[in-house]
């Protein structure tokens, strides 16, 4: 397997040629891949046919994947591209084609990792590339922008940002310490991957040995022997005592529970797992981004928030936690419009404000059409207790009006579908209501695995 250099090489063809060294002497192989497009031509460049002859990319670089091929795999000629002068359309096309060469090498197993150095252009094309990798797969990014809101770089991926602090132009005593330390976290990243790779061949070919694959393991539900199943579940600060413990409950009866931060790339990473195959169940305690989408908060996971284990007919068991509130930033910053409303300062860097009857009834209505429309087992745990630390009686949050109007809502739009309903006097960090949801999810895996 190899590291995937990806990048404009036309216009930072000695900046890619130095990493490439570096790797090469770190004993990794590497793939190079040029989306250059705009920039002046080198001499020698040529279509790159991605057979292994290396097409021309800058001095003294030679690319695996030429900017013609990826041009082409983008569905376009790189003539036209360079012709028409239209950047955004040339990084658009280019992006397209690096990532269907990428998704193509990885598919054949010669990838251990992906390293790109770029501007603000550069680093959208490699961005858009890692992305639609698989989280495991090492992914590095030096950007002269990762210093900002590089949201629109991460997504729900798990690439690794590290700032270039001077441009990406040439080789000189700031430049060559910070991609020096580039290829050599690329290269141990690669290596560890490698090493994960081989010991995962090794279990398979043993699984298969004994007639048991990776697959019917999983479905079996937790067994012994073998990976443990996966288990998404999501949490806020004020729905962690509950998802502790349920996340206890569950590593008992045998998952592994990879928890999720409902911060809104939280709730985008978590259903885009989902909707990918990862778990055999979701412990969706924490549904809060739905307040923020609804409201106007800085935490939304957009409008797909609980829809992908529907979607998948995945098992899962949903509660209301933390919708009592919507999301701000400093005190400062919560927009005028809701100056007069009920806030909190939970930290200096985050403001929450307490939702209205109006706004938790529809969101219950939202959560409740969301399940409804669910092709798999749903089981709704409503705590009229509270659904927060701070909604519980005394807490700066109670509003029993406010609640009584979400888990009404809710109820009256899961009424007559096939998603059961547990409901609780407990509030929702109560160890034994989040010990009875994760034994729900439990018994839902175990009836789709029999």
């Amino acid at each position: 397997m190899a590291v995937l250099l990806l990048g404009t090489f036309d216009t930072k063809g000695a900046e890619y040629a130095h990493v490439r060294d570096l790797v090469t002497a770190a004993g990794q192989e590497v793939v190079l891949l040029d989306a250059g497009v705009l920039g002046a031509p080198p001499p020698d460049a040529g279509a790159g046919t991605g057979t292994g002859a290396r097409a021309g990319g800058g001095p003294g670089l030679e690319a695996d994947f030429g900017a013609a091929a990826v041009a082409e795999a983008g569905g376009a000629r790189l003539e036209e591209l360079r012709g028409a002068g239209d950047r955004g359309r040339a990084l658009e096309v280019m992006a397209a084609g690096a990532a269907a060469i990428a998704k193509d090498l990885h598919a054949q197993g010669r990838l251990s990792g992906v390293l790109a150095l770029g501007g603000s252009g550069g680093s959208s094309i490699a961005a858009a590339v890692m992305r639609v990798l698989p989280v495991g797969l090492p992914k590095l990014l030096v950007s002269t922008m990762a210093s900002g809101d590089v949201s629109a770089y991460v997504g729900q991926s798990d690439v690794t940002l590290m700032y270039s602090v001077v441009d990406v132009a040439g080789i000189n005593s700031i430049s060559r310490q910070i991609l020096g330390n580039a290829a050599a976290a690329i290269s141990a990243m690669a290596a560890a991957y490698d090493t994960r790779a081989a010991d995962a061949s090794r279990g398979a070919r043993a699984s298969s040995d004994a007639g048991t694959s990776r697959d019917a393991r999983t479905a079996a539900g937790p067994s012994g022997e073998g990976e443990r199943p996966l288990v998404a579940a999501t949490m806020f600060g004020v729905t962690t005592p509950a998802v502790d413990a349920a996340r206890a409950r569950l590593e008992e009866l045998g998952y592994e529970v990879l928890v999720f931060h409902a911060t809104g790339s939280g709730g985008r990473a978590m259903e885009a797992l989902v909707a990918s195959g990862y778990f055999a169940g979701v412990l969706d305690l924490t549904t809060t981004e739905l307040a923020d989408e609804l409201v106007g908060g800085v935490l939304s996971a957009g409008p797909d928030r609980l829809t992908a284990a529907g979607a998948a007919g995945v098992p899962q068991v949903v509660s209301l936690g933390a919708v009592d509130m919507v999301n701000f930033g400093p005190m400062d910053t919560v927009p005028e419009r809701f100056a007069r409303r009920r806030l909190l300062v939970h930290n200096p860097t985050v403001t929450l404000m307490r939702t209205t009857p109006a706004e938790n009834a529809e969101i219950g209505r939202t959560i409740g059409a969301k399940l409804a429309a669910a092709t798999g087992p749903v089981t709704l745990f409503l705590p009229r207790g509270g659904v927060s630390a701070v909604d519980v009686e005394g807490g700066p949050f109670h509003d029993p009006e406010a609640d009584a109007a979400c888990f009404d809502a809710v109820l009256r739009a899961v009424a007559g579908s096939a998603v059961e309903v547990v409901e609780s006097q407990d509030d929702i960090n109560r160890p034994g209501f989040a010990v009875a949801a994760a034994d729900r999810l439990h018994e839902l895996i175990q009836k789709g695995a029999a």
